[in-house]
């Protein structure tokens, strides 16, 4: 089931044009918005010299993302192209040859998968397949809403062995040997594009960018209007809509890092007077209750997107375990009555505790 994030980008600026006179590198800003990508909208912040450079690395960008999009999509097919979907299709059939894209995002996901102590699983579709259903079903028909049984579950829990997606580099193919199964790579794919994405705008020369991709959050360099050091990306109050006035709940400062945040407020659905979300435990197929969010910093998108479903689903003492574990990692929990707790590297870059992005 895809996985819904939830952070407000915050771009801290005290002017949007070329001010002052300093022998620092300094650039006017220029922004980007398109749709169409991911089931969300993609906004970009960044320096160029000029407004034509700008616009050189905006249509690379759009141009990628729409690539990524149709090869991680695993609900419609595409002429020409072999995506997540064609290898679903062809589950127990035969291996599918695909892009490198396909093959590194399933590698990237095979490796964290024994990092997060098999947690976030991109073999899972059969199990979110089922609460996208009853979910949907229970937003339409609330007053009919009901949860699934736990024996269509763990029958589906069956077919969510990780093992038996089978990568063939050389050929560049890959092979679901259970019929039955169905990759799901919801809870990475955006971060994982968006990674790439900006590694591949920073080789082409873009230095100073933000990229937000629904909320996942990239930054690339700092900004180049020769007032900060750092960006300022504001993680959004979970009790609050994007639309609310207080909907900033923390701003953390951030150079070549990603903020990306995993929550139980943005799908769900209520049967009687509980709700339930859409991030699902997959040993005990449920929805856990632990947090109302969970928040990650990291250089990497892709990984910050993939552990912040395994957080969120784990208690406190676990959780913080893990992002402890993990180098060049920090992390936020919100729970439900609004407590916050944080790794004491993430105090460093967060606004509560004096993190700043102005120049010293």
């Amino acid at each position: 089931m895809k996985k819904i994030i939830a952070i407000t980008l915050v771009v801290l600026m005290l002017l949007s044009t070329l001010v002052g006179c300093s022998n620092t590198q300094e650039y006017p800003k220029f922004d980007y918005t398109f749709y169409g990508v991911f089931d969300t909208i993609i906004q970009i912040v960044g320096y160029t010299e000029t407004k034509e450079e700008f616009d050189t690395y905006m249509a690379k960008i759009e141009e990628r993302f729409g690539e990524l999009h149709k090869l991680y999509d695993r609900f419609n097919n595409y002429e020409g192209i072999n995506n997540i979907k064609t290898i679903n299709d062809n589950a127990g059939k035969e291996a599918v040859k695909v892009e490198k894209e396909i093959i590194d995002l399933i590698i990237f996901s095979k490796e964290l998968y024994n990092k997060t102590g098999n947690l976030t699983n991109i073999a899972m579709g059969s199990v979110t397949d089922i609460w996208t259903y009853f979910m949907n079903e229970g937003i339409n028909n609330p007053e009919n809403a009901q949860l699934p049984s736990m024996d269509i579950l763990e029958e589906a829990k069956m077919h969510t062995d990780m093992d038996k997606i089978i990568v063939n580099e050389e050929e560049s193919t890959v092979y679901l040997e259970d019929p039955d199964m169905l990759l799901d790579v919801g809870a990475v794919a955006k971060g994982y594009a968006t990674e790439l994405i900006a590694q591949e705008m920073e080789e082409m020369g873009f230095v100073s960018a933000l990229i937000s991709s629904g909320g996942n959050i990239r930054a690339i360099g700092k900004p180049l209007d020769n007032l900060r050091d750092k960006w300022g990306v504001g993680i959004q109050n979970p009790d609050t809509s994007l639309f609310d006035s207080g909907r900033v709940l923390e701003t953390v400062f951030v150079t070549d890092a990603s903020v990306v945040s995993s929550g139980d407020y943005q799908r769900y659905y209520y049967v009687g007077d509980k709700a339930y979300h859409h991030l699902v435990h997959p040993e005990t197929l449920m929805p856990t209750n632990y947090y109302k969010q969970v928040s990650i910093v990291t250089p990497d998108s892709g990984a910050a997107d993939f552990y912040s479903t395994a957080l969120f689903i784990l208690p406190f003492e676990e959780s913080k375990k893990l992002a402890d574990s993990i180098e060049d990692f920090e992390a936020m929990w919100v729970f439900s009555d609004g407590t916050i707790e944080v790794t004491e590297g993430m105090k460093e870059v967060m606004l509560s505790y004096g993190a700043t992005g102005a120049k010293k």
